[in-house]
């Protein structure tokens, strides 16, 4: 399985029913509010033949009150 992080900006007053989105999906490794230019960081892992922009696509952004996201690639955790 491939880790991958996706920072989220949701709309004003929104990220806690983002969130509740997503964990309800159980699409998500883990999901954490966060202060700055994002409301939260999303975990998630795919499998190695998993396009991960095809994911973060068609599984992250079909959420209601997703205003932006970044996306990060891990490569080895210490």
């Amino acid at each position: 399985m491939i880790p991958f992080f996706v920072q989220i900006k949701c709309h004003l007053g929104r990220a806690y029913e983002v969130a509740d989105q997503i964990a309800n999906a159980e699409i998500a490794s883990e999901i954490y509010s966060t202060a700055g230019d994002y409301d939260l960081l999303v975990k998630f892992y795919v499998d190695s033949q998993t396009e991960i922009g095809h994911f973060v696509n068609e599984q992250v952004h079909r959420f209601e009150g997703i205003r932006d996201t970044y996306t990060i690639i891990t490569f080895k955790a210490f």
